[in-house]
């Protein structure tokens, strides 16, 4: 018996923990303690990131699409599980990175790194100049829990490029899975909007975040179906994931999003023509500065349409310049109209990170409100990842989220057009094209606050960084020499 025993100490001891685990357990859940008895699940996530830290990366990713919100404690709400596991994630990474000095600082060398930091510097300041710095702080450190694990630990992770495919089919498993069910509510209820509107609930908080993040995996996953490693029913399979994305995209009957994806195709038709970054930021410049000088005739001959939100597609299409009847295009416009008040009297360090939803109620006007508008601060913030930033941030605070999507933009750009392998190039098109359709959107909605939306951008934000600093590029002078030829 004692040479058993010594032959399989390893096993009689872990057989003996679980069972202390289990008994444990069952007498925390009679007592009615829940949380003591996530104990022993705390302790498995954290031994999982202490051993596999990408593969914890990984998980998180795939129970994104299925976090909730809760309230651990009164006045702070976390989206359970995955904040915690970004926490513990950010923590280890740091104590890792100063402890061993193996980060890579090309990785903090890159533009887009670069303006992110800034931008993470002008939080920290406008968040000591906040009209409610308790709020501002807690916006900021959420902030930093979302970039640590998924775009600076992701950059260097992304340096395996097996490691961007296993990336995005982990959240986008968990996310065919809620639109599956959300398609099965649909199907019951098209002749009710308002129902329409709520089936991706309580996974995503409404169907504007629902139809963005599916108009984010659309150009990527398309980019998978012809990838060189998708062949035969690989390939079949992710045909019908793709098609199931557009079916998602169809019945969250959010139109931004809609229009993101027609603005991304269009994009994707100047670079393959071979347009300049430069000029397209040139064009687009105009066309804001067009709509600005001619804004009242415009806004005279929206005012005329009075098709409202509909399931009816045509009628869904019609509604998106209505801005006569329409509570969510009314609402819209009042939020950013609030906004713009409250930054004519904070131009330059703005209101505060996060402060917005508490304090517009007085800056509306009731000339401007709609049936759906409130004094609580509920139903989103600005409405707008730039206005938003704008108000709360002031002038540098707007300046450095354009300057971050333009680094990123132009970088994939670049790397489109110089990387020696051509399916390396592909990925970095598919994937700027992916966050294009988030940098439209965010003319209309902003949920960079949001960990559902927040893990893929700033994921495939770094997969755009770790294909520009970790692949091969093409010689430039050949490059030079074709352009003079042609």
């Amino acid at each position: 018996m004692r040479s058993w025993l010594k032959q399989n100490l390893t096993a009689v001891i872990a057989v003996a923990v679980t069972l202390l685990f289990a008994v444990a357990n069952s007498a925390l859940l009679i007592r009615d303690f829940y949380y003591l008895s996530l104990i022993p699940l705390a302790g498995i996530v954290l031994l999982l990131f202490i051993t596999k830290l990408e593969t914890g990366l990984l998980c998180t990713a795939l129970l994104t699409p299925f976090a909730i919100n809760f309230a651990l404690i009164p006045k702070m709400e976390l989206s359970m599980p995955v904040e915690p596991m970004m926490i513990l994630f950010s923590a280890i990474f740091l104590f890792r990175v100063l402890a061993s000095r193996s980060y890579d600082l090309r990785i903090l060398r890159h533009p887009v790194s670069i303006t992110l930091i800034a931008s993470l510097i002008w939080w920290f300041i406008t968040s000591c100049t906040s009209a409610l710095p308790f709020i501002s702080f807690k916006y900021l450190i959420a902030r930093l829990w979302f970039v640590t694990p998924f775009f600076f630990a992701a950059a260097q992770i992304f340096r395996n490029k097996k490691r961007i495919r296993q990336f995005f089919w982990c959240y986008a498993i968990g996310l065919i899975a809620v639109i599956a069910i959300a398609t099965a509510k649909t199907l019951g209820n098209f002749s009710d909007l308002q129902t329409l509107h709520r089936v991706m609930k309580p996974f995503y908080n409404d169907h504007t975040a629902y139809g963005c993040v599916i108009a984010l995996f659309l150009p990527a996953a398309f980019y998978f179906i012809f990838s060189r490693n998708s062949k035969g029913w690989s390939r079949l399979f992710f045909m019908g994931i793709f098609a199931l994305l557009i079916v998602g995209l169809f019945f969250s009957y959010c139109r931004a999003a809609w229009l993101s994806v027609l603005g991304a195709i269009g994009v994707y038709v100047l670079i393959r023509m071979g347009m300049k970054v430069k000029w397209m930021v040139l064009f687009f410049g105009l066309g804001v500065g067009v709509f600005f000088i001619y804004q009242s005739e415009l806004i005279y001959k929206l005012g005329k349409n009075h098709q409202d939100s509909s399931y009816d597609l045509s009628g869904q299409i019609k509604s998106i310049s209505n801005i006569s009847t329409d509570a969510s295009n009314l609402e819209r416009l009042n939020r950013w109209a609030s906004a713009f008040r409250m930054w004519k009297e904070h131009p330059v360090l703005g209101c505060g990170p996060g402060t917005y939803s508490f304090l517009y109620a007085s800056y509306q006007r009731s000339y401007q409100l709609s049936t759906i508008s409130t004094n609580a601060g509920t139903l989103g913030n600005a409405h707008s990842e730039y206005i938003g930033p704008l108000t709360e941030q002031g002038v540098p605070g707007v300046a450095f989220v354009i300057c971050i999507f333009m680094a990123t933009f132009a970088t994939g750009v670049r790397v489109y057009r110089t990387a020696k392998d051509p399916q390396i190039a592909n990925m970095a098109l598919a994937f700027t094209l992916s966050l294009l359709t988030y940098y439209i959107h965010g003319v209309f909605n902003n949920f960079l606050d949001t960990d559902k939306l927040s893990v893929p951008f700033w994921a495939f934000t770094a997969v755009v960084v770790a294909l520009d600093i970790y692949s091969e590029k093409k010689d430039t002078n050949l490059i030079a020499d074709k352009k003079n030829e042609s």
